[in-house]
Parts: C-alpha cells; structure tokens; sequence
C-alpha cells in the first residue's frame, strides 16, 4: 500500500480574505504566487503553494458576516504521492473499497483526486505534475488555477498499458473544470 509522501497544503475559506493574507505573509513571511479576488496562492518554501485562500465574499456574497462561522474555514488539506503509480494505485485500492473520488481534476501543478471522509472533510490526494519552480511560474502565469477534470479510468488504462509517467502528468486539454459542490466553493 503507497502512503503519502509529504503533506502538501491546506485551502481555507475565509470573509476576511486580504486580511487572511497578510496574516499568513506576516507570520510565516508567505509570499503571493498567485491573486485574484477570488482565490489566492501562497508559499513560505521552495513549494508552488503552502496555502489557498477562497474568498466567500466573491464567491458566495449573499453567504454571512465574517463571523458568521458557515463555511469558514479549512477547506481541504492535500497529501503528495511519490509517483503516479501509487497515486493511481490508491485509487484502485479505495475503488475497490467503495471510496470513490467526487472530483478528478489535474490543477497544471497537481494531478489530483478529492475524497470526503465520513465526516465530510475534504481530502486531496496528489502527485506532483511539474517541480515546485515550475509550479510557482504556472500559477503566477495562469489565469485557470483550478484546472481541467479528466477520467481516472482512462488514466488508469493508460499507466496499466505501460505509459509513462511523464505522459501521465501531462495536463489534458479542456475547458476550466466547474467547482463541485461538494468541495464548497460554490
């Protein structure tokens, strides 16, 4: 069984969003990789991203006061695999288990699958699509830092038929991927 190789990063919902970011440039001296009103990206290390911010005010403006708790607060938090092999193995793994993902997207950074625990928590499990270098360059440039689904089934056909890994990670062509529900930020 692969197991996680690192944690990667935890995506708060926040009303309080340019004050959510100063305090984590502030405290963990956290730079902006990338900004918009709705979402921003932040790192305090050599990784793309440490932190997300989703900006409930943009993104559900009819949704409370900032201390209205709702949906305040940790959003998902992710998990890194060493390759796409044991990503796509714990896949099959848990499919076989009855634990599907409710949300199979590649973010250009990350080739991803998002689970909810019993609870509902948010979980992504990821392997890392590119080098931590190229992940900031991605995300300060893009103007679609949530990326394109794509179907784990397919994907999994290709690495059983010997594909390899460099091709795996490529991001597929597609329209932005549509937030789920289920991830809350909709």
């Amino acid at each position: 069984m692969a197991s996680p190789v690192k944690f990667a990063h935890v995506v708060y919902m926040t009303r309080r969003y340019e004050a959510m970011i100063a305090w984590y440039r502030d405290v963990f001296e956290a730079e902006i990789v990338n900004y918009d009103p709705a979402i921003a990206f932040m790192t305090y290390d050599g990784e793309h991203h440490r932190f997300a911010f989703a900006n409930l005010d943009v993104l559900k403006p009819d949704g409370g006061s900032p201390d209205d708790r709702g949906q305040i607060g940790v959003n998902h938090v992710a998990y890194t695999y060493a390759s796409v092999a044991d990503l796509l193995g714990t896949y099959e793994r848990l499919k076989a288990a009855g634990v599907h993902p409710y949300w199979p997207v590649h973010h250009g950074t990350t080739l991803s699958l998002y689970y909810r625990d019993p609870d509902g928590n948010r979980i992504e499990f990821q392997v890392d699509a590119c080098s931590a270098e190229a992940g900031k360059a991605l995300l300060a440039a893009t103007d679609n830092p949530v990326g394109v689904l794509y179907d784990p089934e397919a994907l999994v056909a290709r690495w059983k038929g010997g594909e390899g890994e460099e091709t795996l990670l490529v991001q597929p062509v597609g329209a932005p991927s549509p937030v789920p529900a289920a991830h809350g930020m909709t």
